[in-house]
């Protein structure tokens, strides 16, 4: 019983800081349902697919506010590292958008399994595909060697193993119909919640992702556009040089460039992406410290933006946001070992009332939060999955530990490596499988 009591305190302790989002969160849903352009349906017939930018769309669409996106061209970028297992489902789910005027690029940053043959099969599919090939020089080499061949005016960024809904790049072009919007964040949601591991990151990725991320688009402090899913205007992306390529940050840079080039990033959650989780805690782990690296390293590089005045709500965001993600954490480590272990060695609480009122308000408040976050999101089959959330202190203070071990890796210098999840292949759950050919998901 004592066990139980102390997983619901601690899961009190963890909840109680999201609360700030809820209402923020709520706005910014309200917002998107009720202002016209953001309510209009894309509705879409047939359609003749991606057929480059010649293609004709078939589609009428519901609001004089959609005008915008009819021309509009958009190059999608694919960086490929060893990804023969994923990318062809990748490239045919882009290939199935409703959004007629797109090209797909894909760069081979000189794969070593057979992401070359997948390519060459992929273009003798799809002949307006067009595959790079390039030796190993990094994934930010990969993407600007993508921006040099492209010739949209907006780039999509996408890892090889997205999953596109139809509609994804209608919803991100609908989120820069603002002059001042220079990117666009989609969602990107789990394909594999095929075990335990996965399935509680379903769970946590509608707070920390969809709840979050609401909050902050509405502040005007989204601090990154997700490489899984976004898109930037290409005039921007070349006027500010494109991807550093001496980060393993380099989502996270980009991002804080477009705020300092005075633009507005903005989160659509209505552009869908499915992607692989780590499906084992080593893979976790290493992706996680490489966050935290990029974290650092991005901080290190815009320094100068932290508590600026001439750069808004984001520049008095940063100063937050580098007590709440770089200094926060590991103290939150320290603080929920400490409360656990107060709790599980105390044979009888000081005040045993309060220990259960904490309790009870641990679960609620959790349950509330998540609940919430997957009616946002409208992920109903993830409902399945709460009984992973007596780990989300776990998780938590695992988090905290990243930022210490990535931390002791800045100053001690160690070599900043990709480390690439190892993928899997693995999709699974309703309309998620339903997205690639029948005997390809698992």
């Amino acid at each position: 019983m004592q066990v139980v009591q102390t997983i619901a305190i601690l899961l009190f302790a963890v909840s109680v800081v999201k609360l700030v989002f809820v209402p923020l969160a709520l706005w910014f849903e309200a917002r998107l349902r009720t202002t016209p352009w953001r309510r209009a349906r894309l509705r879409a017939g047939p359609g003749p697919g991606v057929r480059g930018f010649a293609g004709r769309s078939a589609r009428r669409r519901s609001s004089r506010h959609l005008r915008y996106l009819d021309g509009t061209t958009v190059s999608v970028i694919i960086p490929a590292y060893n990804e023969g297992i994923v990318l062809r489902n990748c490239v045919d789910s882009v290939m199935r958008s409703d959004y007629p005027h797109v090209e797909v690029i894909i760069v081979n940053d000189g794969s070593t399994d057979d992401t070359g043959d997948v390519m060459a099969d992929i273009v003798h599919r799809h002949p307006s595909v067009r595959a790079i090939h390039q030796a190993n020089a990094g994934k930010g080499a990969a993407l600007n060697r993508g921006i040099a061949e492209a010739s949209g005016d907006v780039l999509l960024f996408v890892d090889a193993d997205g999953l596109f809904t139809p509609r994804t790049i209608d919803w991100l072009l609908v989120g820069l119909s603002s002059p001042d919007v220079g990117a666009v964040c989609g969602d990107d949601r789990p394909a594999n919640p095929d075990r335990p591991l996965t399935q509680m990151l379903s769970v946590m990725s509608h707070v920390g992702t969809g709840l979050v991320r609401r909050a902050l688009s509405l502040l005007h402090c989204l601090p990154i556009v997700s490489g899984n899913i976004g898109a930037f205007r290409a005039s921007l992306v070349r006027e500010i040089g494109g991807f550093r390529e001496d980060t393993i940050g380099e989502d996270l840079e980009l991002t804080w460039r477009v705020y300092a080039a005075g633009y507005r990033v903005v989160f659509q959650p209505r552009a869908i992406v499915y992607a692989e989780s780590p499906s084992t805690l080593r893979g976790l782990w290493r992706q996680r410290v490489r966050w935290s690296r990029g974290l650092l390293q991005t901080t290190r590089i815009h320094w100068r933006l932290i508590g600026n005045p001439n750069h808004g709500v984001f520049g008095s965001f940063l100063a937050l946001n580098t007590f709440a993600m770089i200094i926060a954490p590991p103290s939150q480590m320290v603080v929920l070992i400490a409360l656990g272990g107060a709790l599980l060695l105390e044979p009888q609480p000081a005040a045993p009332e309060v220990m259960a009122v904490l309790s009870w308000l641990g679960v609620f408040l959790s349950l509330a939060l998540v609940l919430l976050a997957i009616v946002l999101n409208a992920a109903w089959r993830d409902l399945r999955y709460l009984w992973t959330l007596p780990f989300w202190p776990i998780y938590s203070m695992a988090m905290g530990l990243t930022m210490v071990t990535a931390l002791v890796q800045e100053v001690r210098g160690a070599p900043a490596r990709w480390n690439k999840l190892q993928r899997t292949g693995v999709v699974t759950g309703g309309a998620v499988a339903g997205m690639i050919p029948a005997g390809k998901a698992a």
